[in-house]
């Protein structure tokens, strides 16, 4: 098995570091247009692997995607981070044509490589390799809606008192602060409904701190945040190789589901080693389908910039 990460910044190196730990596969490239970014991170982690006691053999490439070739799993991380005051909407001038071209590179080399996104704004760039790549849909996989997921089972435990990982909690629509939807009503622990426990203030606040959790971390940082969001592609990718069949957020294309079509928006799918296997839908009451409406008219606003470009 060989995965390639595009993008060794932050969030593509804690990927990465993940990825070789957890032994995922037995090559693992990555790649950045810095010179020297993506040797110099690869040999850093490869001098813990003594210590780690990994196998995964790991080497940088300055642009060189001849490298990168027969890649079964790539992860693109590629565009400029957001800053603090900056919307995932700005990062789009800039960021579609790292992208595109970033795509266009790694297909070439790797013709079969399932592609996940992670490049900001999330929803949009999804679209974009959809759209331009002529990719089978299931191929195509945004990281997202695992990572705002994350964060909201972050929030509940810490009002709850309880393990992040007894918690079954979801958030769906876009990856953007007013476009992402926790669906608190669904959320259990350990099967009973998180709603038994929390009362309604509790309730608006957890939901509320999900949507801004990217923003309260970049404002914190200065940038944006990269150990969740590494750790979530790499749970990604190891629901590819290992075939767990593992229930996810992602951004996907729709093509009806959920009442949406030409559209790549966060919604529950089953991941194995085909990409993205199966949509899960929900029944979301008429409030929940009323943001998730609302959800895909803003991606779509954010969508019709591509075509001024």
């Amino acid at each position: 098995m060989k995965i390639t990460v595009v993008g060794a910044g932050a969030v593509g190196a804690t990927c990465a570091d993940n990825i070789a730990r957890k032994e995922l596969a037995a090559e693992l490239v990555l790649l950045d247009i810095k010179e020297g970014l993506a040797e110099g991170k690869a040999q850093d982690m490869m001098q813990t692997a003594a210590l780690l006691g990994f196998d995964t053999r790991i080497t940088g490439s300055t642009n060189d995607y001849s490298k990168t070739a027969g890649s079964d799993v790539v992860l693109i991380t590629s565009g400029i981070p957001r800053k603090p005051g900056m919307t995932r909407e700005e990062l789009i001038g800039t960021n579609a044509g790292i992208v595109k071209d970033v795509c266009e590179n790694i297909l070439r080399h790797s013709p079969n490589a399932i592609l996940i996104i992670v490049s900001n704004p999330m929803d949009t760039m999804t679209y974009l390799a959809f759209t331009s790549t002529g990719l089978t849909k299931n191929r195509i996989i945004g990281m997202g809606g695992a990572l705002d997921s994350a964060r909201f089972k972050y929030q509940l435990s810490g009002h709850l008192g309880c393990s992040p990982a007894d918690l079954n909690a979801v958030v769906v629509g876009g990856h953007g602060d007013t476009t992402m939807i926790p669906l608190i009503r669904l959320a259990t622990w350990n099967s009973v409904p998180v709603t038994k426990f929390l009362n309604a203030d509790q309730q608006k606040q957890i939901v509320a701190d999900t949507m801004v959790g990217g923003a309260t971390l970049t404002k914190l940082l200065g940038t944006s945040a990269w150990y969740a969001p590494g750790a979530a592609g790499a749970a990604l990718v190891e629901a590819i190789v290992r075939d767990e069949k593992k229930l996810f957020t992602c951004c996907v294309a729709l093509n009806g589901e959920y009442g949406q079509k030409d559209i790549c928006l966060g919604v529950p799918v089953v991941i194995g080693k085909n990409g993205w296997e199966k949509i899960v839908e929900f029944e979301l009451n008429q409030d929940e389908q009323a943001a998730f409406n609302k959800s895909a008219d803003a991606v779509r606003n954010m969508n019709d910039v591509l075509k001024t470009l």
